[in-house]
C-alpha cells in the first residue's frame, strides 16, 4: 500500500457548461461511454482515489473544440489559484501554425499554472506534419518560454516522433501513456523495440499511464499490463518515469483505485526512495511543480 501522498502527472477535468468536447460523443473508443458524458472536477478525483491520497496533479488539456484551448488554459490557471490540488497545466496549442503561434505561446506561458504544451499527434491522419517546417519552428520555441511538450501518439507514429525528437534536442518531451501499446490486439513486439529506442534520448521521460484503456475494457487482467510497466521502467530508468492516472478516461476500463493497485504491485519491490520518485518526485521535477 502506498503510504504517502501521490502527485498524479496526468489528469483531465471536464466542464461541459464552459467547453465543447466533440471527441467524447463521436470517437469509436468512447462510443457508449456514458461515464464521460458529464462534468469531472478535482473533488471527483479526491473521492474516486480513496483510500489513496492524491495531494496534487497536473491537468492535461482535454481536447476542447477549437478555438477554446486558450480559454481552457486560463480556466485551469484561475482554478489553481483557489485549489491547491491543481499544481500544473499542460495546455493545447496548434503548433502546426508555425512561428505565428508565438504570441499565444507567450500568453499561456505567463499563466500561473502552465508548464507545458500538448498537440494531439494521435489525432493527425498523417503524423509527418510534425516534421514539416512550421511545426518544427513552433516546437523549437518552447524552451524560450520554459515549456515542455507532451507526446500523445499511437504506436505507428513512433518513427515520425523519434525523428522529431532528433531534430529538437533542446525541447523537453514527455511521452504520454507509454506510447499507447496495443494491449488488446496483443501486437507488442514493435512497441517494445520502439520504446527502447525513444528512451535513448535523454530529453524524454515517460508517463506510466493509459494502459487499461488500451486493453479490453471489460476483460483486462493485471498480468497483461504488469510486464509493460516493467519494460518501460527498464527502458527509461527510475528517474525518468512518472505515474499518471489518465483520469477520468481511465473510468472507461477501471476505477482509479484499481489502476493504482496495479502500479503499486508493479513497484512494490522498489526502495522507498524509488517509490517516491515514481509516484511524486519525478512529476514535481519534470513539471517544475511547487508543492
Amino acid at each position: 500500500m502506498i503510504d504517502f501522498p501521490i502527485i498524479d502527472s496526468h489528469i483531465h477535468l471536464l466542464d461541459r457548461q464552459r467547453f465543447d468536447y466533440s471527441w467524447s460523443g463521436g470517437s469509436a473508443w468512447a462510443a457508449g461511454a456514458t461515464k464521460l458524458q458529464r462534468d469531472w472536477a478535482a473533488q471527483d478525483l479526491s473521492n474516486c482515489s480513496k483510500p489513496y491520497q492524491v495531494e496534487g496533479f497536473v491537468f492535461v488539456e482535454a481536447d476542447v473544440d477549437p478555438p477554446q484551448y486558450i480559454e481552457e488554459a486560463e480556466w485551469i490557471s484561475s482554478a489553481a489559484s483557489t485549489d491547491s490540488r491543481i499544481l500544473g497545466c499542460v495546455a493545447c496549442l496548434p503548433l502546426e501554425r508555425g512561428a505565428s503561434i508565438e504570441p499565444e505561446m507567450a500568453r499561456i506561458s505567463g499563466l500561473r499554472s502552465v508548464r507545458g504544451v500538448r498537440r494531439l499527434i494521435q489525432n493527425m491522419p498523417d503524423s509527418s506534419v510534425i516534421l514539416h517546417r512550421p511545426f518544427l519552428d513552433a516546437i523549437n520555441l518552447l524552451p524560450k518560454y520554459h515549456l515542455s511538450f507532451d507526446l500523445c501518439i499511437d504506436p505507428h507514429q513512433f518513427p515520425d516522433t523519434i525523428e522529431l525528437i532528433q531534430r529538437c534536442p533542446t525541447v523537453s518531451f514527455i511521452l504520454d501513456h507509454m506510447g499507447k501499446p496495443e494491449v488488446k490486439e496483443k501486437q507488442l513486439e514493435s512497441w517494445h523495440k520502439q520504446l527502447r529506442q525513444i528512451a535513448t534520448f535523454p530529453n524524454v521521460v515517460c508517463k506510466i499511464s493509459g494502459l487499461l484503456t488500451q486493453a479490453d475494457h471489460a476483460n483486462w487482467t493485471p498480468e497483461q499490463v504488469l510486464p509493460l510497466i516493467d519494460h518501460a521502467v527498464d527502458c527509461f530508468g527510475i528517474d525518468r518515469v512518472l505515474f499518471g492516472g489518465d483520469w477520468p478516461v481511465l473510468e472507461l476500463a477501471a476505477s482509479y483505485g484499481e489502476w493504482v493497485n496495479i502500479v503499486d504491485r508493479a513497484t512494490m519491490h522498489y526502495s522507498s526512495t524509488d517509490r517516491r520518485k515514481f509516484f511524486r518526485d519525478n512529476a514535481i521535477r519534470t513539471y517544475r511543480l511547487e508543492v
